[in-house]
């Protein structure tokens, strides 16, 4: 087992040194920016798009969210509350919504912000020549599913413009959580004429025009992303900040360094090993909250032998989860063997795996016997599996520690990790795989955001090519239903087949913990661990 050494007493002269030649270079070298109100974030990584309708990840929604805002937006405490639109209403059985749109939500260039701007950029997100990963996720509109299949055309989207500050749009049939939809980045609005100029360069910092409260100054992959207020913005008087500059850290404890010298106010991740330090030395600045993110491994489902339930589920069984969860992670995970995290209200209690009170040793006969079942192990074949990761992290030492778990079985692990951005963009891509590092984090509170992940259709998300159509009924089923019971209780059949398949091997659920300097004023723990800087100040 792969352990990690941190040498803290070293580390601090260096980050003594360390932070005394910053002081010194940014006294001889501070551009304006550097001199204002400026709020310094470490991020996971680079942002791999800015394009709202090719973005997929966390990183790129932490971003997008500073330079756009949608109907609705969340505030502080990850609350929904009025974006653009001002007010909205629905007729008697909510399948239609008109949209009161705000008279001063503006483009970073003094345009208004129209209706047409989100008929333009719904339209765009659906139609098949876009290559949207994530256009599924508002199906929920009349005719969207049909239109980003080729079936039907653009034009019959169900939204439209009724006047130049009203917005009506149609949805396939009643939906719970529309207007929480509304607040992802895929319903964000576009300004047409820089997108029609510039195709897709419009998300250079030269042409990208932005109606949320911050702008894109500069873009350096592996250095850092700028941003800086919008004075266009609707509410521009209440944001404190003068600018953002966003570093990409994939290397935690060169994060955690660069917190300590003060030249991060924030990160978004702890690595396992350096918790105790952190707990003992920066209690004050250590924010640890429960999540709605899902740590799993995926199967490439489309090829041998890993199209094998039975190869699956042996590999999932001789995990110790409770190890990842405590020794690993250092309790910043809780082990987990159902596909919901729990803490959705209107959910309740997930599903579990069928296997669940079995011990370690009853788990381990089980996979054996059905790897020999399937061809490997004594007598058979070994099994020989590639085990892909974003190298950043604790990534690297679970899957240390899981190849070490499968050897027990006579299995044999590649290990292959590479940086985030190379990571998402290979699965995006849908090369294939043997298994993979995923994740989900919920975009809103409701299963069925998890459980979407393994319908056949989400061809852009369902990184495990799942296909099963007993499961896709059931999730067509669940968006029928009127009854918020039933329709729980159809989720609940549905994670229970994604369970026992297992095309994805659920591991964990997240605790976000994040790193926030004292100085740094509005920042909220919340369960999306979302967090926008036009809540932020930065205390003198």
């Amino acid at each position: 087992m792969m352990r990690w050494i941190f040498h803290f007493e070293a580390a601090r002269r260096l980050i003594h040194r360390a932070a005394i030649a910053s002081l010194f270079a940014s006294l001889l070298l501070a551009s304006p920016i550097e001199a204002a109100m400026v709020w310094r974030r470490g991020a996971l990584g680079d942002p791999g798009s800015l394009d709202p309708h090719k973005a997929t990840t966390l990183i790129e929604s932490n971003v997008l969210s500073e330079l756009f805002e949608g109907l609705v937006s969340r505030d502080a405490r990850g609350e929904l509350i009025p974006g653009v639109a001002e007010s909205w209403s629905a007729n008697a059985d909510a399948t239609v919504y008109v949209f009161k749109l705000r008279g001063d939500a503006k483009w970073s260039n003094g345009d208004r912000v129209a209706p047409e701007d989100f008929v333009f950029a719904f339209r765009r997100l659906m139609n098949p020549a876009t290559g949207a990963p994530y256009a599924n996720i508002l199906y929920t509109l009349k005719n969207a599913e049909k239109i980003n299949k080729g079936e039907e055309p653009v034009e019959s989207l169900g939204a439209r413009a009724l006047s130049d500050a009203a917005l009506e749009i149609t949805l396939e049939q009643p939906t719970p959580y529309f207007i929480a939809e509304l607040a992802h980045f895929t319903a964000l609005p576009l300004h047409r004429k820089s997108i029609e100029a510039y195709g897709s360069d419009f998300v250079r910092p030269a042409h990208v025009v932005a109606n949320g409260p911050f702008m894109l100054k500069e873009f350096t992959p592996n250095d850092r992303l700028v941003l800086v207020k919008n004075p266009h913005f609707h509410d521009a008087a209440h944001v404190a900040l003068d600018a953002e500059i966003v570093t990409p850290l994939e290397d935690r404890a060169a994060a955690l360094r660069r917190f300590m010298a003060g030249e991060i106010d924030s990160y978004d991740d702890v690595q396992a090993e350096q918790i105790p330090f952190v707990r003992k030395h920066l209690a004050q600045a250590f924010k640890v909250t429960q999540s709605l993110g899902g740590y799993f491994y995926a199967f490439d489902t489309r090829r041998e032998p890993f199209a094998d339930r039975r190869v699956r589920q042996a590999l999932s069984m001789a995990i110790d989860r409770e190890f990842l969860a405590e020794r690993i992670w250092g309790g910043a995970m809780e082990p987990s063997y159902g596909f919901v995290p729990p803490g959705i209200s209107s959910y309740g209690a997930p599903a579990s795996v069928a296997w669940r009170q079995l011990s370690l040793f009853e788990r381990e006969d089980e996979a054996k016997r059905l790897l020999a079942e399937a061809g490997f192990g004594e007598g058979g074949q070994t099994l020989e599996v590639e085990l892909r990761f974003n190298a950043g992290g604790n990534h690297r030492a679970t899957a240390v520690a899981i190849a070490d778990m499968w050897k027990a079985l006579g299995v044999e692990t590649r290990l292959l990790g590479v940086d985030a951005a190379s990571h998402y963009a290979f699965l995006r891509e849908k090369s294939p795989f043997d298994v993979a590092r995923s994740g989900w984090f919920a975009d809103f509170p409701d299963a069925q955001n998890f459980l979407f992940l393994g319908e056949s259709d989400n061809k852009g998300l369902n990184v495990a090519s799942f296909a099963n159509e007993a499961y896709d009924a059931l999730m067509h089923a669940a968006r029928r239903e009127l009854s918020p019971e039933r329709r729980s209780a159809i989720l609940h059949q549905a994670e229970a087949l994604i369970l026992d398949e297992q095309p994805y091997l659920v591991l964990m659920t997240y605790r976000s913990t994040n790193l926030v300097s004292p100085k740094l004023r509005g920042w909220e723990q919340n369960a999306l661990d979302a967090h926008h800087g036009r809540y932020i100040s930065i205390a003198p």
